[in-house]
């Protein structure tokens, strides 16, 4: 295990490990994020590891030293809670970043690293009946072409653009089922040239070959013995290899990972070492070795693989309440606050 792995988490922000998981450190004082803040989403500059992005409850943060020190970006949405912050794999200057309960959802966008913001023209539904407020929990940019995009809403709908956001189209109705106003994830897979959009609704797996104009799916229920679909991740420049969690709901007593090495069309269950105490919400594979994978549970039981998801470890430490994961080549350099150390 290598470089640093860093937990979001709802009213303890951010705990990270730069040690293989041997020890791990709460925020120190003096920060833009408090220590016991709620943090919501994780990203990374695909230029420079070091580089950090975080949704937190008073806006959008970014750390320039693998997650030591977070300093808060200025924008419009300062002090709102920001659900989702994506950064464009092949342009890190290219932003979106979207907010939710308590929160208004509003998706905005940057194309110069933060010094400037705009809201998307498109119409986003202020309350909805399974959540009360939405919150914009799914971005998708298309590989094989910068100008498509994708997003959705916890509850809200399925949303496309084909002009690198400047419009939008709504889109969920063409879903085959029920409940295709839940999205929880959407992946954009090359797939050696046969193109798949992949959206994870509350119960159901759809791809698309045609950019969303025709759908086919699978019910997890069916298919897996589980019908709550909810995190996924793709290694980084991965032409079909999809990780998937299906729980028993929200947050759960129990999940499923899976693996799709052929673009969502099959699954293989992963052997997990004990069984999740919840709903598997979250799931990050090192963008410098698609081997290294973690995953974190809604009530706090994280797991890391070196082999691709093929044997797991179940990290000593337990957290509260997870909303994010991830995993950066680059090695934090941390520098023990007052109480900020948890050994075992």
């Amino acid at each position: 295990m290598s470089g640093t792995i860093l937990v979001s988490t709802v009213g303890q922000a951010v705990i990270k490990s730069s040690d293989k998981g041997d020890t791990w450190h709460r925020l120190g004082l003096g920060q833009d994020i408090e220590f016991d803040a709620i943090t919501r989403s994780l990203d990374v500059d695909p230029t420079d590891p070091q580089r950090l992005y975080i949704g937190t409850d008073v806006g959008l943060c970014v750390s320039a030293d693998a997650g030591a020190k977070w300093t808060r970006i200025d924008s419009p949405f300062n002090g709102e809670t920001v659900w989702k912050v994506a950064v464009d794999p092949q342009n890190p200057k290219r932003i979106f970043v979207g907010t939710g309960a308590p929160s208004r959802a509003v998706l905005w966008r940057t194309t110069d690293g933060g010094e400037s913001w705009d809201r998307a023209p498109v119409e986003i539904p202020e309350h909805c009946a399974g959540v009360s407020k939405p919150r914009l929990l799914a971005f998708a940019y298309d590989p094989t072409d910068s100008d498509k995009l994708w997003f959705g809403l916890e509850e809200g709908g399925l949303f496309y653009s084909d002009n690198g956001g400047d419009s939008w189209e709504r889109v969920d109705s063409r879903l085959l089922w029920e409940y295709n106003s839940d999205i929880h994830s959407i992946r954009v897979l090359p797939n050696h040239g046969k193109k798949v959009v992949v959206v994870v609704c509350v119960n159901a797996i759809y791809r698309s070959f045609d950019d969303g104009q025709t759908w086919e799916g699978v019910n997890p229920n069916e298919a897996f013995g589980l019908y709550y679909a909810r995190a996924t991740a793709v290694p980084a420049g991965s032409e079909d290899t999809i990780y998937l969690s299906v729980s028993d709901g929200t947050p759960g007593t129990t999940s499923l990972v899976l693996v799709s090495r052929d673009a969502a069309a099959s699954w293989q269950l992963l052997p997990l070492p004990v069984q999740p105490n919840s709903c598997v919400w979250a799931i990050h594979v090192n963008p410098a070795d698609a081997n290294q994978v973690v995953i974190g549970t809604k009530y706090g039981h994280l797991f890391t693989s070196t082999n691709g998801g093929m044997s797991w470890k179940k990290e000593w430490r337990e957290f509260s309440e997870i909303a994010d994961v991830l995993w950066t080549p680059a090695e934090a350099k941390i520098e023990a606050a007052h109480q900020s150390v948890i050994t075992k």
